[in-house]
């Protein structure tokens, strides 16, 4: 299997902003997880600030790698990892950014509206995504719920974890895979949102973010957790007894986007080009994502779910038409869902 072709997508209109995260900023409370990396020297000092998932995989292995180069040199790093869409409003908001990294588009699109990062971040031959994944099904150890489909997770007495839409990128991938897995699989738009309000009615926990939702389901709550498939892979990894995982046929590909804010020093270009590089490629492999460079996932696709059938979000639309027809702050069809249960829909 080779890695699908990744298109573009474009943002209509400007997001509302946080102003609630605004007053936290102000507070000395901003995103989740920060911490500090680098070098003695000369070199740039550099914020990095990204979706929750991907921490590790920068502080243990791009990071001290890019340092190791001749454009590294020197560099520090500070970096603050939390969930995609309160990160994207953070910076918005006043955060200081070198180097920006969100789950989905419209999180980097919020910040080209704003003129924090240029209109050509996405001039490359990736289109601006540095790693994919697809989602997953992370269930308990030999998988006693006999979890396979997407319709195994409707079934009478199974409590499914995904984190909250409003705050997380990855809960809008989980739920636009299980939506497109319904068109695919013949249904009409209607039938697929019904599947989605029957989803989220058995959906007993939202946490913030992905990395939120891998920690609960660790802790023992819930029967299958919708993730990303690195998580997954990390997870069982770590507790090969008590976790496992499994990749429906149908499911999505998860493109996350990656750029250098306006005003940052030229290192902060530079580590963007570098994610690049057959070495910060396999990197990323190394740590479960899906390298977005083609030589480097056919030689690392043995570690990866091959499922039959990979969409993209542009078969539903694109992110413009999704992010308003399903999670409109007032309108959208996730929304109005989770109010009837009794969610928080306030990003």
């Amino acid at each position: 299997m080779t890695p699908l072709q990744r298109p573009r997508a474009r943002r209509a209109a400007k997001a509302a902003a946080g102003i609630a995260l605004a007053a936290a900023l102000a507070g000395g409370v901003a995103a989740c997880g920060s911490s500090a990396s680098g070098k003695d020297g000369g070199g740039s000092d550099l914020s990095l600030v990204a979706y929750s998932t991907p921490g590790p995989a920068y502080t243990d292995g791009l990071i001290p790698a890019f340092q190791k180069t001749s454009q590294g040199s020197g560099v520090h790093f500070s970096t603050s990892f939390g969930a995609s869409g309160d990160q994207s409003r953070a910076v918005e908001s006043g955060q200081p950014a070198s180097v920006v990294h969100f789950s989905i588009l419209p999180d980097m699109e919020r910040l080209v509206d704003d003129g924090i990062v240029d209109k050509s971040w996405d001039q490359n031959s990736y289109d601006g995504f540095v790693e994919d994944s697809v989602v997953t099904f992370v269930v308990r150890g030999g998988n006693p719920k006999g979890i396979e489909t997407w319709d195994d997770l409707v079934k009478p007495g199974v409590e499914v974890v995904t984190p909250n839409p409003f705050s997380s990128g990855s809960a809008k991938w989980n739920l636009m895979a299980a939506y497109g897995a319904q068109i695919e699989e013949g249904k009409s738009p209607a039938q697929a949102q019904a599947f989605l309000k029957d989803l989220l009615e058995h959906t007993v926990v939202q946490p913030a973010s992905g990395s939120d939702a891998l920690s609960t389901f660790q802790a023992g709550k819930g029967d299958v957790l919708l993730s990303y498939e690195n998580d997954a892979i990390a997870a069982k990894k770590d507790d090969p007894k008590n976790i496992d995982y499994v990749t429906p046929d149908d499911t999505i590909l998860i493109q996350t986007p990656l750029a250098a804010t306006k005003d940052a020093p030229q290192q902060a270009q530079d580590f963007v080009k570098w994610q690049y590089t057959p070495e910060a490629q396999q990197i990323w492999a190394d740590n479960g994502y899906r390298p977005v460079v083609k030589s480097v996932f056919e030689k690392n696709a043995s570690k990866f779910t091959d499922p039959s059938n990979i969409f993209t979000i542009d078969k539903l639309g694109g992110w413009d038409k999704v992010d308003t027809e399903f999670f409109d702050p007032t309108n959208g069809i996730v929304t109005k869902d989770e109010q009837d249960l009794g969610v928080s829909v306030s990003g």
